[in-house]
């Protein structure tokens, strides 16, 4: 097995700083990896090979020895991953191996640089959505961490619960805890593997399931009620409730789709998009309701889309689309209360309601399940179980009654 040591070459000139370098053997063949640490011979224990603080060093000096020598121990930590992970999967390699490594992971190996790695090849992919979702985990993490990066290989169960505990203790509700879980446990899982570390299964005590959440759909009376408003005198209010009643008439289209809807989307009386999620095609007939949300505000964008959500053709669309979707989903919680909506009311509601409605009218469980862009019914009856809890309600109030 390869071995490193930490080794410290002094100035040849007198009164300068040394430099710390690493010695790397293996097969009785030596190499040595350079770095950028420099410190004075007095500074350093040779017996011991640390850094050593001598009594009279200032404040100033104390703090940049003692980051040295976490840096130090940071690095050596990976060169023995590095061996490790050589001796596991063959005995063959050499010295060179190991330093060649060693510079081409300088910045993988550690978890912070590695997700922000992920999060950039994410964006090349056009994923936007899902590279927010990361950044999102990943700000997350850092701050449980105090902003102090973690190698990938010290990643482990303590390390996961601990962070689990933190998410709790400040009132995250288990959903969004098992979504942060299962998007470092992707991460983790990728770096396995390339083959960066052994798989130590870091996630099994943590979890990373789904709570069931119950989802209550706007009933139909209230979204006639929502239709009918007069909100002629504000118009925010007004806006919102029209894309709500949008995404209503079109089948429950979410907000991201509406945003994207290109004016060419329309022909012929037919609509025709590809969701966001899925890029799934779906085709809805063009009905009055829907032409006349669309006339009203003709001319209000200078952009390809049909809708007034992304309108500027001059700044960011993702930004423009997060503005909106805060903004309506905002005023749709003053709509709830002026129609007296004892429920939180969001443009996710729109869907959950065309699927309430559907499903209140018979309609085919495979006809709302091709209506909604679901790739299976299986996933519709999952979506329609946890929509309404009404039926079953009454079921048991009539056997209460029995008694």
């Amino acid at each position: 097995m390869a071995s490193v040591k930490v080794k410290f070459r002094p100035s040849s000139i007198d009164g300068k700083e040394g430099s710390i370098y690493y010695q790397v053997i293996h097969n009785r063949v030596v190499r040595h990896i350079r770095t950028d640490y420099r410190i004075f011979e007095s500074e350093w224990n040779d017996k011991a090979s640390t850094v050593y603080l001598p009594i009279l060093t200032s404040t100033e000096r104390r703090n940049y020895l003692n980051s040295v020598t976490s840096r130090i121990e940071w690095d050596i930590k990976r060169l023995n991953v590095i061996i490790t992970l050589f001796d596991k999967k063959s005995g063959s390699y050499t010295a060179d191996d190991i330093v060649a490594r060693f510079n081409e992971q300088a910045n993988e190996q550690s978890l912070f640089c590695f997700m922000q790695g992920v999060i950039d090849q994410l964006k090349r992919l056009n994923r936007i959505r899902t590279s927010e979702t990361y950044t999102a985990t990943l700000s997350s993490f850092m701050k449980f961490r105090d902003g102090q990066d973690i190698l990938l290989c010290e990643i482990d169960s303590d390390t996961m619960m601990l962070y689990e505990a933190w998410l709790k203790a400040k009132g995250i509700c288990p959903n969004t805890v098992s979504f942060y879980m299962r998007i470092l446990r992707a991460v983790y899982n990728r770096a396995v593997e390339k083959e960066m570390m052994e798989q130590k299964h870091p996630f099994k005590h943590v979890y990373t399931g789904i709570d069931k959440t119950v989802k209550r759909a706007v009933p139909l009376k209230a979204i006639k009620r929502i239709k009918e408003l007069d909100l002629t005198l504000k118009l925010h209010l007004d806006y919102a409730r029209d894309m709500f009643l949008f995404s209503f008439y079109t089948r429950g289209m979410s907000f991201i789709d509406m945003a994207y809807l290109k004016k060419t989307d329309l022909k012929n009386g037919v609509l025709t998009y590809r969701r966001k999620k899925t890029n799934q095609q779906l085709s809805i007939r063009w009905e009055k309701c829907m032409a006349e949300i669309v006339a009203k505000y003709e001319g209000c964008s200078a952009t390809q889309y049909l809708l007034p959500i992304i309108t500027n053709p001059l700044t960011d669309e993702r930004i423009q689309y997060r503005n909106a979707i805060y903004r309506v989903n905002a005023a749709l919680k003053v709509i709830a209360k002026m129609v007296g909506l004892s429920m939180s009311l969001s443009m996710y509601c729109a869907r959950h309601g065309w699927a309430s409605a559907a499903k209140s009218k018979n309609i085919p469980l495979s006809v709302i399940s091709e209506g909604m862009g679901h790739d299976s019914e299986e996933t519709t009856r999952i979506y329609l179980a946890s929509l309404d809890s009404n039926v079953i309600d009454k079921a048991n109030s009539l056997i209460l009654k029995s008694l």
